[in-house]
């Protein structure tokens, strides 16, 4: 039964630090990379869809990204919905190809990106001490119950609590390399 709940809120640990990971790929660093427009949606035949499931998605160099449509319809589309999103990209189509550059960041971008990285790693420190809260919760209502020990319960706390320190050195250790990127110039 404790050991039921350490995996459980291992494996929500885990998942709050895959969705940290994601959020810090949608902050844009200086160089070109294609999951900078995984956020992006296009109007494909009257429904929203990503962008990576009707264009291909490719770093062409170190700053620019080239998206290539796989129907020429949706050339006009595609250039529109990376206009409209809210990462300050300007696409530029030449035939059946969008060329998308990386502007240069301003010092004054990078500090707004590290504010969002940092607020990003605080909401993933957040969860994870969420997760130590409900797990502790359920060692206290199953020594309530007489399920368990006593002693079980503070190894079982123990475990826990070794677990949340080591996501959240990792969620630490992401802050430090994305502001690490987002400062190279």
């Amino acid at each position: 039964m404790i050991d039921d709940i350490k995996k459980d809120a291992e494996s929500r640990m885990k998942k709050s630090l895959e969705a940290l990971h994601g959020n810090f790929n949608k902050i844009r660093t200086g160089r070109a990379h294609s999951s900078i427009l995984d956020s992006v949606t296009v109007d494909y035949y009257g429904s929203q869809v990503p962008l990576n499931q009707v264009a291909t998605v490719n770093v062409e160099d170190a700053r620019t990204l080239s998206v290539v449509p796989w129907e020429q319809g949706m050339v006009p589309k595609i250039e529109k919905a990376i206009m409209t999103s809210d990462l300050g990209l300007n696409p530029a189509s030449a035939g059946s190809v969008i060329r998308v550059p990386m502007p240069m960041l301003t010092e004054e971008t990078r500090k707004g990106y590290i504010k969002q990285a940092r607020a990003e790693a605080e909401h993933a420190r957040v969860a994870v001490r969420n997760v130590r809260r409900d797990a502790n919760g359920d060692f206290k209502s199953l020594l309530k119950e007489k399920e368990i020990s006593e002693d079980e319960q503070h190894r079982g706390e123990d475990a826990i609590q070794k677990l949340t320190d080591k996501y959240i050195a990792e969620i630490d250790k992401l802050l430090e390399t994305k502001e690490h990127d987002l400062m190279q110039v």
